[in-house]
């Protein structure tokens, strides 16, 4: 199974069902990447010993029904990004059918450029550039999609290469529902988080902004 490549500043879950592990750090009670790397699992390791039953009076007075630790605190998977299951730069052309993370650098109302940073799990020497056209955005209500509303200069986008395209610029699609914006800032220059799937919120001025928002591996 492919591991999911992380960028700096995106959420990689909330911190009641994670720890924080290397490479994260958690704002607003949910846990972001702090650099570029694979992201990575670490279950609790079980303490060994003979299995013991609580009775009543001792799960009582551990104030629950005995599924807490010691500490009094559950046991949660660690969650942690290392650079070290990057590919280090090296110069690698996108093929079709490679997902792919790019940067947007500048949209018009047919489509959004792009500059792609990633393939799979290797960081690109050169940045490739690519569209995103306006029917490429959603698998569905096609004619209602404005590219405005999708993407803005400076998100970072998981997306799709379709196409070779021309000689200047692939092909990209954002249409399903693991691909599309799954990093943003606001106009006002803060960290954003998705409340929808059509939808960012910046928590600093409590406005929302319209983005194709990418479902979170």
């Amino acid at each position: 199974m492919t591991q999911a490549v992380a960028v700096p500043g995106q959420l990689l879950g909330p911190a009641d069902k994670y720890s924080a592990g290397a490479g994260t750090h958690i704002h607003e009670a949910n846990l972001y990447s702090s650099l570029l790397g694979t992201v990575a699992v670490a279950q609790p390791e079980k303490v060994p010993g003979p299995a013991k039953r609580l009775t009543r009076i001792a799960a009582l007075a551990a104030g629950n029904d005995g599924s807490k630790n010691n500490s009094g605190g559950n046991v949660l998977p660690t969650i942690s990004v290392s650079r070290s299951g990057v590919s280090e730069k090296r110069e690698v052309l996108p093929e079709v059918g490679n997902v792919v993370l790019c940067r947007v650098t500048r949209i018009t109302p047919k489509h959004a450029t792009v500059a792609i940073l990633v393939v799979g799990d290797t960081v690109l020497e050169a940045e490739w550039q690519g569209l995103v056209r306006v029917q490429d955005v959603r698998a569905t209500e096609k004619d209602r999609v404005k590219i405005y509303e999708s993407f803005r200069p400076g998100d970072i986008v998981r997306a799709q290469v379709i196409s070779l395209g021309d000689q200047a610029n692939y092909y990209l699609a954002t249409a399903s529902n693991e691909l599309g914006v799954i990093m943003a800032t606001s106009e006002a220059g803060n960290p954003m988080f998705p409340v929808s799937w059509k939808e960012y919120k910046d928590p600093e001025t409590g406005l929302s902004e319209p983005r194709k928002v990418a479902k979170p591996f």
